[in-house]
C-alpha cells in the first residue's frame, strides 16, 4: 500500500512527540530485525567506505590548514557517534569539502584550538536545533540558495588546490579570495614540472580507473599507485623532488619526531588547549560556529534525503541533527574538526550494500585500524595527488548543469538569489553567504506567499458557483489566501481605495483565509476602523481563519462599535441587508457572535 505521507518508523508504545529525538535509525533497525546476514553486508560496505574515506579525510584536513590526522580523527569519532545516535540508516559522516571555506579562515586567525572550539560550539547549536525539532525547516531553503553555496564552495576549493597541484612556492597565503588569486599569479614562476606531472597522472587515474576496476575504490588505488611510483623514482633519481605528507607534516610523540601521521589513538583533551576559554573568544567564534552549524545541517539533511530516494526509506531529520550535534561536540575533544553528512561516501555506502548504521560505524573502525597499521606508509603520499583528488571533488560538487539550468529557465528573483549566494561565497566568506542566503530565502518565501493572497471588491458574490446579487448599499470585500505580515498591507490596499459613499454596509469575507497572524489582524482592524469612522457598518463573514485564539483575545466587537461577526457569508448577507435598510441602526447595531469553539 502506498501512503500519502511517509513518517519515520517508531518503537511501539513510545510517543514520537514525547521522545527525545536520538538514535531513531538504530531503533528502527532493531525494531525490524537484524541478523548475521545484515551484519556481513554492513561489514563489507563499511570496509569499502572506510577505504574511500582515508585519502579524502586527510586531503580535506590539509585543505583546511591542519595536519592530516585531524581529518582521520573526525571520521573516527564523529562518524561512529552520528551513526549510533543519528536518524538516517545509511548516512556516513566526516569532514567534507563544504566546510573548507569556513574552516580555513578560522585556522588562519585562531589556529587549531580555535578551529576545534568553533566545531564544539557548532555541535551545541546543532544539538539544540534537533532537540527543538527544527529539522523539517531545512526543506524550506530554496534550491538557488543551496546551489549558489555549493558552486561557490567548489570554486574556492579548486583555487586552494592550485598551490600543491603546480608545486607553487608562496611567501604567504592570504585570507580573502582575490588576494589568494593575486598571490598565486605572482608565484607562477615557481611552478615545478614534477609536481604538475604527479598531479596530472593522479587526475587521469581518478578519471579512468572507475571504468576499468569496479571493486577497488579509485581514490585509494590511484593514490597508492602514484605513491609507489614516486617513491621508486626518488630512490632511482634523488634529484626528483616532490612534496609528500611526510615532508610537509611532522608530529612529536614522546619526544620523537614522527613524519606524516602518528600511529596512535588520540587521548581526550580540551579543544581550546592552553588558550583561556572566555566570553570574548566565544563571541568572536560564534559567527563561524553558526555558519558551520547551518551549513552542516543543510548538507547532512540533503544527503539524508538523497539516501532516502536511493533506498526508498525515510530518515528522522531531528534525530539526525541531534546525532550530528553530539558527534561535533565529542570529536573536538579528540582532535576532530567539524563534520557533516558526506553525500559521496553515503552513496558509496548504499551501493556497497549497507543495511544499517553499523556500516558507517565499521567505516570509522577501518579508519582507526588504518591509522594504527598503515601510518608509516601515509608519509609517502604526494601532496600533489591529494590536490588532484580535491580538484575532482570540487568538480563533482560544482553542480555546473544545475547552475546553468537555473540561470536559463528560473525566474529573475531565483537567478538573483543564486548569483548573490555564489559571489558572496567566493569573494567574501561563508559566514556572510550563509547569513545573507537565509535572509534572501526568507524574503523570497514571503514574497511568493504574499503573491498567493488576492483581494477584490465585488458587486455580486459567488459561493460554490451560485451567483447572488448583493443588497442595495452593501459592498462585499473578499480575501483569498493567508493574511500574514507579508500580505496584509497588500490585501487591504484595495479596500482603502474604495469610495466611502459607494456603500453603507461592508462585508469582509474571511472564509477563504486559512490563517492570520498579529500583523494581519492589525491591518484588518485598521481597515475596519477606517470604515467605521465614515459612519458605516462592517460585517466579518466567517468561518474565521486560524488561529481562532487571535480573534477571541482581540474581542473585536467590543472594541469596535458597528462591527459584527457572522459564522458564514449567507448570514452576513442577511444581516447586511437589515443594517442597510435600517439607517438608524448603522452607528451601533447589536452584534451577532460566533458560537463558542468546540
Amino acid at each position: 500500500m502506498i501512503q500519502a505521507s511517509a513518517e519515520p518508523d517508531r518503537v511501539p508504545g513510545i510517543s514520537r512527540e514525547a521522545d527525545f529525538p536520538i538514535g531513531a535509525a538504530l531503533r528502527r533497525v532493531f525494531q525490524k530485525g537484524y541478523g548475521l546476514g545484515h551484519l556481513r553486508a554492513d561489514l563489507m560496505a563499511g570496509a569499502v567506505v572506510g577505504i574511500v574515506a582515508l585519502p579524502l579525510s586527510m586531503a580535506l584536513a590539509i585543505a583546511v590548514g591542519v595536519a592530516p590526522q585531524h581529518g582521520l580523527y573526525t571520521a573516527i569519532f564523529a562518524g561512529s557517534t552520528v551513526a549510533l545516535l543519528g536518524g538516517c540508516k545509511f548516512q556516513v559522516t566526516g569532514p567534507t569539502a563544504a566546510f573548507v571555506v569556513i574552516l580555513a579562515p578560522i585556522v588562519t586567525k585562531h589556529g587549531l584550538s580555535g578551529l576545534l572550539t568553533a566545531g564544539l560550539m557548532a555541535g551545541i547549536l546543532l544539538l539544540g536545533m534537533g532537540a527543538a525539532r527544527l529539522g523539517n525547516l531545512i526543506q524550506y531553503i530554496p534550491h538557488p540558495v543551496t546551489t549558489g553555496f555549493t558552486s561557490g564552495i567548489a570554486v574556492v576549493i579548486a583555487t586552494l588546490q592550485l598551490k600543491d597541484f603546480f608545486g607553487l612556492q608562496l611567501s604567504a597565503f592570504p585570507e580573502h579570495y582575490v588576494e589568494k588569486l593575486s598571490e598565486l599569479w605572482r608565484a607562477r614562476g615557481t611552478a615545478q614540472l614534477s609536481e604538475f606531472g604527479v598531479a596530472g597522472i593522479t587526475l587521469v587515474l581518478l578519471a579512468v580507473l572507475p571504468r576499468i576496476i569496479k571493486r577497488v575504490p579509485a581514490p585509494l588505488l590511484a593514490i597508492a599507485l602514484v605513491s609507489v611510483g614516486v617513491t621508486v623514482i626518488r630512490r632511482l633519481y634523488p634529484a626528483f623532488a616532490v612534496a609528500t605528507i611526510g615532508s610537509r607534516f611532522h608530529t612529536t610523540v614522546g619526544g620523537v619526531d614522527v613524519a606524516g601521521i602518528p600511529a596512535i589513538v588520540p587521548v581526550p583533551a580540551l579543544p581550546w588547549g592552553d588558550t583561556r576559554l572566555d566570553f570574548s573568544l566565544v563571541r568572536e567564534l560564534f559567527p563561524s560556529a553558526f555558519a558551520i552549524a547551518m551549513l552542516g545541517a543543510i548538507e547532512s539533511l540533503l544527503s539524508a534525503v538523497i539516501a532516502d530516494g536511493m533506498t526508498n526509506t525515510k530518515h528522522d531529520p531531528n534525530s539526525e541533527l541531534v546525532g550530528l550535534g553530539i558527534g561535533n561536540i565529542l570529536a573536538p575533544f579528540f582532535g576532530g574538526i567539524a563534520a557533516t553528512g558526506a553525500l559521496a561516501r553515503t552513496a558509496t555506502n548504499i551501493r556497497a550494500g549497507a543495511r544499517s548504521p553499523f556500516a558507517s560505524m565499521t567505516h570509522a573502525l577501518v579508519v582507526l585500524l588504518a591509522i594504527l597499521a598503515l601510518a608509516p606508509l601515509v608519509a609517502y603520499v604526494p601532496m600533489a595527488s591529494l590536490a588532484a583528488l580535491l580538484l575532482l571533488v570540487a568538480w563533482n560538487m560544482s553542480e555546473v548543469h544545475g547552475f546553468v539550468g537555473i540561470v536559463r529557465v528560473a525566474p529573475k528573483s531565483d537567478v538573483f538569489v543564486l548569483l548573490t549566494c555564489f559571489f558572496l561565497t567566493v569573494f567574501f566568506d561563508m559566514i556572510v553567504a550563509v547569513s545573507v542566503g537565509f535572509v534572501l530565502a526568507a524574503i523570497l518565501f514571503m514574497r511568493r506567499m504574499s503573491g498567493l493572497t488576492e483581494s477584490h471588491l465585488r458587486l455580486d458574490s459567488s459561493e460554490d458557483g451560485v451567483e447572488t446579487t448583493l443588497p442595495s448599499g452593501v459592498m462585499l470585500y473578499e480575501i483569498n489566501g493567508p493574511l500574514f505580515f507579508g500580505a496584509a498591507q497588500k490585501a487591504m490596499s484595495t479596500l482603502n481605495a474604495a469610495r466611502a459613499d459607494s456603500f453603507r454596509v461592508l462585508i469582509i469575507h474571511l472564509g477563504r483565509v486559512p490563517t492570520i497572524d498579529a500583523t494581519g489582524l492589525v491591518a484588518l482592524e485598521n481597515a475596519v476602523a477606517s470604515v467605521l469612522r465614515a459612519k458605516h457598518c462592517v460585517v466579518l463573514a466567517g468561518p474565521l481563519p486560524r488561529p481562532r485564539a487571535i480573534f477571541d483575545k482581540a474581542n473585536l466587537t467590543s472594541k469596535h462599535r458597528g462591527l459584527h461577526v457572522c459564522p458564514d457569508l449567507d448570514a452576513a448577507l442577511r444581516l447586511a441587508k437589515e443594517l442597510a435598510e435600517d439607517a438608524e441602526a448603522l452607528p451601533a447595531a447589536a452584534s451577532i457572535r460566533l458560537p463558542a469553539r468546540s
